[in-house]
């Protein structure tokens, strides 16, 4: 197995600013290409630092990805660094220099002077063409290791991978068959719980590797399994992509049969995409009426294609005016109970639906925070309601993080309840 390390550069990735997220997609790419990734380092805009990262990943990996660093500005180093660590001196390439003006003219943009910057790359290197940008990327050969680096963009990185970068892998044979990878997604149970049920199932002796992932919108467990690649024998290729196709399926319904109901998904499949296709399957229409999500579970729901089919409409019902005025909610209702309650989370549902002649009215209600919250009712306290032409429903979440990860959850546990609804599972985990 050819193992792989990343390299994300660029001090603004320290500083909490601007997250990598090259490093998610190339490891995917890379993974498809059977190449491991066993490693991912983030380093600053010092060419010491990225010189000590480069020597360190050299001595783990056969192919190294470099991202970021290959701007005109003083701080855009990658080049330098890569020159310093294998002793070959940057050199202008006329013909690069040239790609980058045609893209300046053709972006009607005048080219500035730092722009040269760009075209000066390591002697033995070979040029990887940025066909969406301008910054041009590179491949050099050092020791018994492959450097590629490429633009910090990520648009512009996938693209470069796509039609440089895997073409000198394929050449250089250092592809193999891919990581096989199975996912399940899973929401309302947190990782040790998860950890507790699926315990036994995956031994160390197994072949399979077992890991989890927690966001706001759940856990995810990942089954992996390295192929065993034999490139003489086509046979053997075949007969391990097989069984390595039906030991991970084993698996998978192993560990979703222990974690039953909290399964919404696998593999790429979201919460959204779940629930429109069912609600567009069966003919039914969705209305919501949203206050400290703020539209978040309309939005997610309208991103699929073809949402129109089972969503009706959405409301921001936000103070407690709103509430009253656009879907109907008693005042005494608030004035007893409070916005952030059961009850009013079930009134919003049953508002919306009746005003929009629905068949499902989903609602949430809740404390996002960082402020607004007491003892009785904390921020990360959220209710939320369904409403149906048979059965009224309320849930009350307890979530955890800042405004952005609660509201995140908030809408993840109203669709999940919606799920549930639609697949007659249990609403509460009681």
């Amino acid at each position: 197995m050819i193992k792989a390390e990343i390299i994300a550069v660029g001090s603004e990735l320290l500083l909490g600013g601007r997250p990598d997220m090259n490093s998610v997609f190339l490891a995917e790419l890379l993974a498809q290409e059977g190449i491991e990734v066993r490693f991912k380092t983030v380093v600053g805009d010092d060419i010491n630092d990225i010189c000590a990262a480069l020597s360190q990943a050299l001595e783990r990996a056969r192919v190294v990805m470099v991202t970021g660093g290959l701007g005109p500005t003083v701080d855009d180093l990658t080049r330098e660094a890569v020159a310093k660590l294998t002793g070959n001196s940057l050199r202008f390439r006329s013909n690069v220099f040239r790609a980058i003006e045609a893209r300046f003219r053709a972006a009607g943009k005048t080219i500035s002077e730092n722009q040269r910057r760009q075209a000066f790359l390591p002697i033995g290197s070979d040029v990887l063409q940025n066909l969406t940008g301008t910054a041009p990327g590179f491949s050099i050969k050092w020791k018994r290791s492959q450097i590629f680096c490429l633009p910090g963009v990520s648009h512009e990185a996938r693209a470069m991978f796509m039609e440089s970068v895997l073409p000198i892998l394929i050449k250089g044979k250092l592809v193999g068959e891919a990581i096989e990878s199975r996912f399940i997604h899973t929401f309302g149970l947190i990782e040790g719980a998860i950890d507790e049920k699926v315990k036994g199932i995956v031994t160390e002796a197994s072949d399979i590797r077992l890991g989890m992932l927690a966001s706001p919108l759940g856990v995810s467990v990942s089954l992996t399994r390295n192929n065993f690649f034999d490139a003489k024998n086509t046979n053997v290729q075949d007969s391990n992509r097989i069984y390595n196709k039906v030991l991970l399926e084993v698996y998978l319904k192993k560990i979703s049969s222990k974690l039953d109901y909290h399964v919404f998904g696998f593999d790429g499949q979201t919460m959204e995409q779940i629930i429109g296709d069912t609600l567009a399957s069966r003919g039914l229409k969705l209305a919501l009426a949203e206050s400290c999500t703020g539209g978040l579970i309309s939005h997610r729901l309208t991103e699929v294609a073809g949402s129109s089919r089972y969503v009706d409409r959405g409301v921001l019902c936000y103070s407690n005016q709103a509430k009253i005025d656009l879907v109907g909610v008693p005042k005494s209702l608030l004035l007893k109970f409070g916005a952030v309650s059961g009850q009013v989370a079930k009134a919003m549902a049953q508002g919306i639906r009746k005003q929009s002649s629905v068949d499902i009215g989903l609602s949430v209600t809740g404390i996002a925070g960082p402020s607004g919250g007491t003892k009785a009712k904390p921020v990360g306290l959220v209710f939320v309601g369904l409403a149906t032409p048979q059965k009224n429903y309320t849930k009350e979440f307890r979530f955890h993080g800042d405004r952005s990860r609660i509201k995140l959850q908030s809408s993840q546990g109203a669709l999940d309840v919606l799920r549930r609804w639609l697949f007659d599972l249990p609403i509460t985990d009681e």
